[in-house]
Order: C-alpha cells, then sequence, then structure tokens
C-alpha cells in the first residue's frame, strides 16, 4: 500500500513538474523579431500589442527594429534577420513578382492613413486648386506620395508641370509647411495634428480615394513556425480589439511610445485614427482592401500586372485569430 502511495505521489510530483517548466518556457517567452519601416502612431496597434503585454500572453517577446525604409524592412525579413516585417503590402507583392519568397498575414491599417494640409490663406475647394503649387510629401517609396501622385492624374494634372512635388524623408514633410516654403504637405500623423496644433488646416483625407485600402500589414517568408506565426498574428488582433474599446488605454502606450512628442498631439493623433477608423478593427484583409492597395501600384507602374490576393496574402493565421474553421 506504502509502494503504491509512493508511485501515486511520484507521477503527480512528475506531471507537476511538466507543467511548471511549461508555465516557465511561456512565461519566458519565444523571442521574436520584427521590422518595422519607420516608428510611427499609424503603426501603433503593433505597439499596443507589444506594451500592452497581448505578444507575451500568447508566449512571444517581441523587438522591434526600426530599419527607415519599406525595403529596409522587407529585406531584413529576406534575409532572415526578422522574423516578421512591417509595411506597405505593395512592397511584399513588388517583391514576389521579382520571386521573393513572401506573404502577407496581418493587416495593421486598413484605411489610408494620410491627409493634405494647408497653410491658412491658401484656397482649397478641389484638387484642381492645387495646378501651380509647392506640395511637401514622403520620399518614394512610400504610399501617402504614391496616392498622392495617383489622384494627381486622377484630376488631370501632371506631377512636376502643373504641381510641384517635393520630396523629403518621412516624417520631415511638416517642416517646409510651418516654414512657409510651401502651403500644401500630404502627411502622415503626427506630423498632420502637429502642424494642425500650429494653425494650419485639414483640406483633404485619402480616405475619399478608397474606404478599403491596406496601407499597412504585417509579411512574413512561407517557411516561417506555423506556432509562432498563429500566436504573433493572435496577440496582434487581441491589441485591435482592445484599441476599440479602450481609447484612454490606447492613447496612454501611444504617449509612453512618443515621449518626444507633445502629448496634446499625441492624443489628437490618435482620437483621429481611431475616429476614422485608420487602424484595423480586424487583422483580416479584405479582398477589396488588397486590390486597391495594388491597383495604385499597377499604375504608377510599380507592379507589372495586378497580383492573386490568395499568391500573396495568406489567411491561414487570420482563420485562427478570428476563430474561423480552417
Amino acid at each position: 500500500m506504502k509502494s503504491l502511495l509512493l508511485r501515486h505521489l511520484y507521477r503527480w510530483a512528475s506531471i507537476l513538474l511538466i507543467a511548471t517548466s511549461a508555465q516557465a518556457a511561456m512565461a519566458q517567452g519565444k523571442k521574436v523579431v520584427l521590422s518595422q519601416l519607420f516608428q510611427s502612431i499609424q503603426l501603433l496597434p503593433v505597439y499596443v500589442a507589444i506594451d500592452g503585454g497581448f505578444f507575451e500572453k500568447e508566449g512571444l517577446e517581441v523587438s522591434k527594429q526600426t530599419a527607415g525604409s519599406a525595403n529596409a524592412a522587407l529585406s531584413a525579413l529576406l534575409s532572415g534577420t526578422a522574423d516578421f516585417s512591417l509595411h506597405g503590402p505593395e512592397w511584399s507583392a513588388i517583391a514576389a513578382e521579382k520571386g521573393a519568397a513572401v506573404q502577407v498575414i496581418a493587416s495593421v491599417v486598413s484605411r489610408p492613413s494620410f491627409w493634405i494640409a494647408a497653410a491658412p490663406e491658401a484656397k482649397f475647394e478641389s484638387i484642381t486648386d492645387l495646378k501651380g503649387q509647392t506640395v511637401v510629401t514622403g520620399m518614394m517609396p512610400t504610399t501617402s506620395t504614391s496616392m498622392f501622385l495617383k489622384l494627381l492624374k486622377q484630376n488631370g494634372l501632371t506631377p512636376g508641370s502643373d504641381v510641384k512635388v517635393t520630396q523629403v524623408q518621412i516624417g520631415a514633410e511638416p517642416g517646409p509647411l510651418l516654414a512657409g516654403q510651401a502651403k500644401f504637405a500630404v502627411l502622415y500623423q503626427p506630423g498632420l495634428d502637429q502642424v494642425a496644433a500650429r494653425g494650419m488646416k485639414v483640406v483633404y483625407g485619402f480616405s475619399s480615394m478608397a474606404d478599403a485600402y491596406t496601407v499597412a500589414a504585417i509579411s512574413t517568408r512561407p517557411n516561417v513556425d506555423p506556432d509562432t506565426a498563429t500566436r504573433f498574428v493572435k496577440g496582434l488582433q487581441n491589441a485591435l480589439a482592445f484599441m476599440q474599446r479602450d481609447l484612454p488605454g490606447t492613447i496612454a502606450i501611444a504617449k509612453q511610445e512618443f515621449p518626444s512628442l507633445e502629448p496634446t498631439v499625441v492624443e489628437a493623433a490618435v482620437k483621429r485614427m481611431v475616429q476614422e477608423r485608420i487602424y484595423s478593427t480586424s487583422v483580416d484583409i479584405s479582398a477589396q482592401a488588397f486590390e486597391n492597395s495594388m491597383a495604385t501600384q499597377v499604375e504608377l507602374g510599380n507592379l507589372n500586372a495586378m497580383p492573386a490576393y490568395d499568391k500573396i496574402v495568406s489567411r491561414r493565421y487570420i482563420r485562427a485569430a478570428l476563430g474561423e474553421k480552417p
């Protein structure tokens, strides 16, 4: 009887040890590297997933690296120095068209996240009022400038001859506008609310061009560890859900990520992005949002042809995160 009791105690002790070891491994977290094109309020959902503990709850320790451009971020992914990359999905499609093994697995920003701001005295009733003006934009390749060039063409304006387009480093666009060197600028956040706080006016939102448009998304390699990718996308989905239900908590994380910005600017920028549904409400990528983002690149000549949705977008991890059947 005593021997039987000892065997049972040994058995339960072994089970407890295994469980404790598994919990310790989960608590430590699997290290994952994300390469982002730049640090920006428009990419806040990923920062919420990191700082809010949503990746950690999925057993991941995610660190982000800032590459400086979409191409550099994607190169880090393709070279294997990063597990995931964060940028516009069009750059993954362009790379895939050239033979790279890459797929897009989750949405981060699903409506155009940039606006045109103008000096207070500038006349603006329609895009045609930009004729003869200088407009400051981000350095290509970037989605904001791509869509702006498309917008000009749609309105019968030729970049260069009709409208002088001055490209600067992304994030530096507010400078020339505030200095009076141009009366218009195409701006991401927080640049938009920085200039708005200085008296500039918001005259155009690019969501007028396309309500559904995948601006920023998570890319990875097809041979990514499936368990890691599943956990990553689920953590991001939970962060997106948090942002919809807890605006003050979201703003608090944004202020933590951008301590050098005026708190009022950060708050205004996040509120605008949430209220205008710029941030994705789900990791899902609709066919329409994908096609809209690809169509811009086809029109500009960066893509030779419209890529097939299921050749670039993998919904495997999206389905798991949303609880859909495989």
